[in-house]
């Protein structure tokens, strides 16, 4: 008789032993699927905090200048920048807000104070008032890289309303010593909430007068020379160190200052890669420990079945067809074991994500837990491997035996 068709007929037979491998595969099944699932999740949940968030790292230094910081943001590592070149500049037909609190007598205020602070940046929306939402676009539209070659600015809503300004409008700005003029489009305003110093400051520092331009244009009113403060956006702290290398190569040596904010990255990252971290153990422990809770029961089975197995051998069955047969015994439950642990291996993975999560110090969100083909062809691939190892070891033992020593055995 085909040894395949013995093992059909083997498991109907003992009924009892059959449930028990079912069970037994049914469980590793469930949370070999539910790891997967969950350290996927984890893993997509990841990239898009990496996307999102990412890690801002702040260099300063005399040598950064528009050209370098341009030459650094090129780097693959660096994902965004945003170069920030301040000067004072005075406005042409447009009158800044001043301090309510009485000036003091005191020389307080300096050269080119008395206008506005213009702010050369590529894109708005990185600076961190606008990206914690803080300050927000109230008419037209943020500043962004492709307006790297246009006069546009953006304006404060109290300065605008003062001067009776809107988006499209257009306005003069001179540099601080009034050799150089250059007109600007309106292109948006925004609002910045903070109120005014309760002490006296110069216009200049106002917060309604702080005015965002393209650096390229502030840098034509004549602040070109002036070093820059620059801010890349990277995508993991992993990369801060590469980039540490690759801005010394840049600006020359060590004479920069190189700071890592990655505080809001790893609040949102490491919750994850804990998570992440814990299904990945489970899964080596769940097939470990699958592999010798099955290869024991069939090593018990071999055992109680020593005389059926010498009746085969004295018949002239081959020794690795009955090793065969015990594992087509096993395999032949894999496939109901994993189709009913696909039904319930999502929600196990919800649940145990979201205990996790919920014993960080920084809850993150729940990861969206998707099953896929392939996490199925996993755990497909796992549980046969556990059902070779727990029947082909174990039955090494058959090897040594011989039909005449076990059917003579009175014991």
């Amino acid at each position: 008789m085909n040894f395949v068709k013995r093992a059909a007929l083997s498991l109907l037979a003992r009924r009892a032993k059959t449930a028990l491998l079912l069970g037994i595969f049914l469980v590793i099944c469930t949370l070999l699927l539910g790891g997967f699932l969950l350290q996927g999740a984890t893993s997509r949940q990841e990239a898009e905090a990496q996307r999102r968030i990412g890690v801002d790292v702040t260099v300063r230094g005399d040598k950064l200048t528009l050209a370098t910081a341009a030459a650094l943001g090129s780097s693959p590592l660096v994902e965004r920048y945003n170069p920030l070149l301040r000067g004072a500049a005075k406005p042409s037909g447009l009158t800044p807000l001043t301090s309510d609190v009485p000036k003091p007598d005191d020389g307080t205020e300096g050269p080119g104070q008395d206008g506005l602070m213009l702010n050369g940046i590529r894109d708005s929306e990185m600076l961190l008032d606008f990206a914690s939402g803080r300050s927000r676009i109230v008419a037209g539209r943020a500043l962004s890289e492709k307006d790297a070659a246009r006069r546009v600015v953006l304006l404060e809503q109290r300065l605008a309303d003062k001067n009776e300004l809107k988006a499209g409008d257009t306005v003069g700005l001179r540099s601080s010593d009034g050799r150089r003029t250059e007109t600007f489009e309106i292109i948006g305003l925004y609002d910045d909430p903070r109120p005014d110093p309760s002490q006296w400051v110069a216009p200049s520092e106002l917060v309604a007068n702080q005015v965002y331009a393209p650096a390229p244009a502030v840098s034509a009113l004549g602040f070109g020379t002036k070093p820059v403060t620059a801010v890349f956006k990277i995508g993991s702290p992993e990369r801060a160190e590469r980039l540490h290398a690759e801005a010394a190569r840049v600006l020359g040596g060590d004479g920069f200052r190189f700071d890592v904010n990655d505080k809001a990255f790893r609040d949102q990252v490491l919750p994850l890669r804990r998570v992440g971290a814990f299904a990945g153990s489970l899964l080596w422990l769940i097939a470990l420990s699958g592999a010798v809770i099955l290869g024991l029961i069939v090593l018990l089975t071999i055992k109680e079945r020593r005389d059926e197995l010498g009746m085969l051998l004295a018949l002239g069955e081959k020794k690795w067809k009955l090793i065969g047969q015990h594992t087509v015994e096993v395999t032949a439950l894999l496939l109901p074991a994993l189709a009913v642990a696909a039904l319930g291996a999502q929600s196990f993975a919800e649940e145990a994500g979201e205990t996790l999560l919920a014993r960080e110090e920084h809850t993150a969100s729940l990861p969206e837990v998707r099953m896929e083909a392939a996490d199925l062809g996993r755990v497909a691939g796992i549980g046969l491997g556990i059902s070779l190892v727990a029947t082909v070891v174990p039955g090494v033992g058959i090897l040594r035996l011989h039909p005449r020593s076990i059917l003579t055995d009175t014991e």
